[in-house]
């Protein structure tokens, strides 16, 4: 959790990671890092992981294979909005993520603070 002050107002914030390919980020990058795109109709989840391993892990290893570069992203949520979701474990010890369902992602991109940073990037 990382508390942020803005304009005299303390914000407490929960910081997600996001793997990421080329595509997607183009539309964040469209957004000024400022917002995720809508889901397509076979993502009915928007997943942002709650650790930057396993998103290396998954941005390395699946996004590279399937588009020939991988990003990791990092960017902050109000902890009052992720207080709605429940982490959920889908594999192993690091394998952590929220699901936001599609037609909440608007929402928390409502409760972005600051921009969507690029922390790593892998290629073929």
């Amino acid at each position: 959790m990382r508390i942020q002050k803005m304009k005299n107002t303390t914000i407490e914030t929960i910081t997600l990671y996001r793997p990421t390919g080329p595509h997607e980020l183009a539309l964040v990058r469209e957004s000024s890092y400022k917002k995720w795109p809508p889901r397509l109709p076979e993502q009915p989840i928007f997943y942002p992981v709650t650790n930057v391993d396993y998103a290396i892990q998954i941005a390395r290893d699946w996004n590279v294979e399937a588009s020939g570069t991988g990003y990791v992203t990092r960017f902050q949520v109000k902890k009052t909005f992720m207080d709605n979701y429940q982490i959920q474990t889908v594999g192993g010890a690091i394998h952590t993520e929220w699901w936001i369902p599609a037609e909440e992602l608007e929402l928390m991109n409502d409760n972005i603070v600051g921009d969507i940073e690029v922390i790593h990037t892998f290629t073929a």
